[in-house]
């Protein structure tokens, strides 16, 4: 089984935020294959789905951003996934926005969603798809969090609607037909 994970905030209050980024790629990627029936499960709202004939797993961790490894981790553990079969979706503030990008494992980039997961599973040998959203105009602290926090310009919203229906792209072909494939499509 694979699972996909779209890392964001619960809420209508956080639906359309930067930070939301990972849950609208899962869901644009829902969306493409039809009525889904989600379940809460560990924390977590998921819906079991077929991709080219493999059973996959879509999660959107219901926990806050900062505590995501904790519905990951116990959603890999009870379903007995392997790592390999991991792709973690999420923001990236050091991508312009609209620009997605795969990696086959690395570090948090600072991005606490990603901490909590490498720091529960022991390891950041999983894959990931960043979704660029772009730095905010002043570099400190609040200004960081008030941007994630922040919905899009109106001007960003064509290029992340883009960037959704690619990454549920890139995410379609990393189940189909593997990272590298899928990262020789979409990483340009």
């Amino acid at each position: 089984m694979h699972m996909i994970v779209g890392l964001g905030n619960p809420g209508e209050k956080y639906a359309r935020t930067r930070h939301n980024a990972g849950f609208m790629v899962v869901d644009a990627l829902a969306g493409e294959l039809g009525s889904l029936a989600w379940r809460e499960k560990f924390k977590a709202l998921t819906a079991k789905v077929t991709i080219a004939g493999r059973p996959v797993l879509l999660v959107k961790p219901q926990t806050y951003m900062n505590l995501s490894g904790s519905a990951v981790a116990a959603l890999l553990h009870w379903y007995k996934i392997e790592l390999s079969n991991l792709l973690v979706i999420y923001d990236d503030l050091d991508l312009p926005p609209g620009k997605i990008r795969l990696r086959t494992r690395g570090g948090s980039g600072g991005h606490k969603g990603m901490v909590s997961i490498i720091e529960l599973l022991g390891t950041s040998d999983f894959a990931r798809l960043r979704v660029g959203i772009g730095r905010p105009p002043v570099d400190s602290e609040q200004a960081v969090i008030d941007w994630v926090l922040g919905d899009f310009a109106p001007e960003e919203r064509p290029l992340m609607e883009e960037a959704m229906c690619r990454g549920a792209a890139a995410a379609r072909t990393v189940v189909e037909q593997g990272l590298q494939v899928a990262m020789n499509l979409y990483n340009r």
